[in-house]
């Protein structure tokens, strides 16, 4: 029913009632009522604009979508030159938040270490796959949202590049754990802004705050060195799943993955990015257990 034929159907509704009432039947509260609500009602039609249907529920791109920056960082324990590194990366997380440079510590390569009797090993075959893969050959060397491989020294410029980057992807992220099983869930949505998306969705787990050995820039071995945004696993295969959604689209998903007994759940978080052929279009990054609301 368009809007003028509502208009009509209630003015003629109004002069049944005020006639049914026109006799020696004295005004009540009721018929005032309506008059008022019934006159209200009909300038509320009268200004609402003309909407056609099919504009009724047009796709509004969200305001202020970040960019987030995917920083890979290819690490070793016997590296000297990675503390400095992890420094940079420090940096950069201080002056643009952990949420806007998300940084991963790839251990592979010949100066990582697997570990042995007497000292906890972080490199790991998905790490060495994924240094061969991008023919990463000096560490540390990283990629800022996988746009070829640069030295450690030139990181602060490309991510500040980066940030400025428009989004075409924005990425949300909920986990949930439960102790007992020690199992996490991540459930998240991935929306095409304005352009249609073909790629991968990776998700990770990566660890903060491992104390174990590392070479110093000095010579030295910090045995009690803390390691962050270590590179645990690959929830979802090394190379992600397929993703393909319409511009202005979204599609959720959702994954498990049960927590080693090594890996401390606190310390945890998934990070899910939208990688293709150009790069990573997205990355976001949720910790696996929910910080606890600090006490005023």
């Amino acid at each position: 029913m368009n809007r003028i034929n509502l208009i009509n159907k209630v003015l003629k509704g109004f002069s049944i009632h005020a006639h049914a009432n026109s006799g020696n039947q004295k005004p009540h509260l009721g018929g005032g009522l309506l008059g008022i609500c019934t006159l209200s009602l009909l300038i509320f039609l009268a200004s609402c604009s003309s909407i056609d249907e099919d504009e009724r529920f047009t796709y509004v791109r969200p305001a202020n979508v970040s960019r987030a920056v995917l920083l890979e960082d290819f690490t070793g324990q016997r590296c000297v030159n990675c503390p400095n590194a992890n420094d940079v990366i420090h940096q950069l997380q201080e002056q643009y938040g952990d949420s806007n440079v998300i940084a991963v510590g790839i251990h592979s390569g010949p100066l990582g270490f697997k570990g042995n009797a007497r000292s906890l090993g972080l490199a790991t075959d998905l790490g060495d796959t994924y240094y061969s893969h991008f023919g990463a050959e000096y560490q540390p060397v990283g990629m800022v949202n996988r746009h070829g491989l640069v030295d450690y020294t030139a990181w602060t410029a490309a991510v500040t590049q980066a940030l400025q980057d428009t989004a075409t992807v924005e990425i949300n992220l909920t986990a949930d754990y439960d102790s007992t099983s020690r199992q996490a869930t991540v459930v998240g949505n991935v929306l095409a802004l304005d352009n249609n998306v073909s790629g991968h969705l990776q998700l990770w787990v990566i660890e903060d705050s491992i104390t174990a050995m590392q070479s110093m820039p000095n010579g030295s071995v910090n045995r009690t060195y803390v390691h962050n945004h270590v590179l645990r696993a690959a929830v979802n295969g090394d190379w992600g799943s397929d993703i393909t959604i319409p511009a202005t689209q979204s599609q959720s998903f959702a994954y498990e993955y049960v927590l080693p007994e090594s890996y401390v759940a606190d310390h945890c978080s998934f990070v899910a990015f939208v990688y293709d052929d150009s790069g990573v279009l997205q990355a976001a990054k949720v910790k696996i257990v929910k910080p606890s609301r600090q006490e005023d």
